[in-house]
């Protein structure tokens, strides 16, 4: 566990509301017009935006989704496992990782309004994966639902959504 509180320090992480710890690491010059963005969006948003997010066995990435396509990049720990739930209720998960052989994916794309969780897999471990999103990361795009208003959406997805929210 020295492991992780190294990566806190040296990278300046700070807790994230969803779980583990986060420092955004880049939000470009170039911003897009809400004209462009269309009605799901109000205001401007950057081109684009990254961090660095930090998941411990002892936590876990609660249920949420943005507006936005968010690219996970996988660079050290043991692999993640992403829950995913598409709006129409679909539910899949894939691994995020660096072991190739066992079908882990080092980068995988969560579609824009998917709702989403994440959990690292091992035991007293941790994950260090980065997040891009484009168009770039706005916490008015953020939303992580209760856990019975998501159970009344997708009832089918109780056992889920229950090992995966906090309230």
């Amino acid at each position: 566990m020295d492991n992780i509180k190294n990566i806190v320090e040296s990278l300046k992480l700070q807790p994230h509301p969803e779980g583990g710890y986060f420092r955004e690491v880049y939000r470009s010059e170039g911003r897009i017009n809400e004209e462009t963005l269309g009605n799901d969006f109000s205001g401007e948003r950057n081109y684009a935006t990254s961090i660095y997010f930090l998941l411990t066995s002892e936590s876990f990435s609660a249920f949420h989704r943005i507006k936005q396509d968010e690219i996970w990049h996988f660079y050290k720990g043991t692999a993640i496992r992403l829950h995913i739930i598409s709006d129409d209720g679909n539910y899949s998960n894939t691994i995020i990782g660096n072991d190739l052989e066992k079908g882990q994916n080092p980068q995988f794309v969560v579609r824009a309004k998917d709702w989403f969780a994440a959990e690292v897999i091992d035991a007293d471990s941790y994950a260090l994966v980065g997040c891009t999103v484009a168009p770039g990361f706005d916490f008015n795009d953020f939303e992580m639902p209760e856990r019975a208003s998501l159970i009344s959406r997708f009832p089918e997805h109780e056992e889920i959504i229950t090992a995966f929210t906090r309230i």
